[in-house]
């Protein structure tokens, strides 16, 4: 039998906590401007409540870390488990840890890739990735008029969440409206603002011509908008999107920087994913795919949204 191993302090801990209701939180890393958020969602409203407490712990964006604490929170005896995957592909592994041990677990934010096959005790909670970059790509197509050249920056090619935002692209501009949209480059930047603005280097450096940016995510579109202005590119000659509404996407669109974010509600999915896991754990049923509705972020509504994250 594979033994599990925990720290002495992590141990004493979990035992004291789980007088409560203790919910282990594994992230899938904590350097991130989107999940900070999210993560602050969960503690802030878990400080509402009386008699919960959370384990918060990070992943580092390493699929066998999160595994390890997943198995480390079974182990501990928590009373639901919730996880934001590194990995997407690797979630059925940690719904069989959880099935197993007959500890509840909510996926949080990224789709797991059997989200259709989840256990009764099981649930999703996040947005429809369907709307997102169908949003965001419909308005930079309306500001283009339905014409020209773009770039695409893809989010980590192991996440759900790159993917579908990436098809939603695609499928935008099969339609009448917008297909006079061309593609011209498409490639990964792994969520990151660093990733974005070296990606965005490498296409100027290469001489290619585009109208729009359009990111999976605020972070890698504001590292768009850096390289392009090292580079002397006026802002007002192309077309920015991104996708989260985090607050330096806000502060770049009200620089005149970024044109299009979709508000992605970090915090309702946080506290989404906390009420979740509480009902299964007293046992009651709750939903299995919890869609906390994205919104679309202009110039035109900003203001709106500024106090929101």
């Amino acid at each position: 039998m594979k033994k599990f191993i925990l720290s002495t302090t992590f141990a004493a801990m979990m035992a004291t906590a789980a007088h409560a209701e203790t919910i282990g939180v594994s992230m899938a890393l904590f350097d991130d401007n989107f999940l900070t958020v999210l993560r602050n969602g969960m503690s802030d409203y878990a400080k509402t409540l009386d008699g919960v407490e959370l384990q918060i712990e990070d992943a580092q964006n390493d699929v066998a870390k999160q595994q390890s604490q997943i198995q480390n929170f079974i182990a501990a005896g928590v009373s639901a488990i919730v996880v934001n995957p590194v990995d997407t592909d690797a979630t059925a592994a940690m719904s069989k840890l959880a099935e197993e041990a007959k500890i509840p677990l909510v996926y949080v934010n990224r789709e797991p890739v059997n989200v259709n096959e989840l256990p009764d005790n099981q649930a999703f909670v996040a947005s429809n990735e369907q709307e997102s970059g169908t949003l965001e790509t419909k308005e930079v197509c309306r500001l283009l008029g339905g014409k020209g050249k773009i770039v695409v920056m893809m989010g980590e090619l192991s996440n759900q969440a790159a993917r579908m935002r990436t098809q939603d692209i695609h499928d935008v501009l099969a339609t009448d409206e917008c297909k006079g949209l061309e593609i011209v480059e498409e490639q990964t930047a792994n969520w990151s603002r660093t990733q974005g603005a070296d990606l965005m280097t490498n296409w100027l450096s290469a001489g290619l011509e585009f109208d729009a940016v359009v990111a999976n995510n605020d972070e890698m579109a504001i590292g768009a908008i850096q390289a392009l202005k090292a580079a002397g590119r006026a802002m007002d000659t192309v077309v920015i999107g991104g996708v989260d509404a985090t607050q330096d996407a806000l502060a770049a669109m009200a620089a005149g920087d970024l044109d299009v974010t979709v508000f992605q509600d970090a915090a309702g999915q946080g506290k989404g994913a906390v009420d979740a896991a509480l009902k299964l754990a007293k046992g009651e049923a709750v939903d299995q795919k919890v869609y906390i509705p994205f919104q679309l972020v202009t110039p035109a509504n900003l203001a709106d949204f500024q106090t929101k994250n």
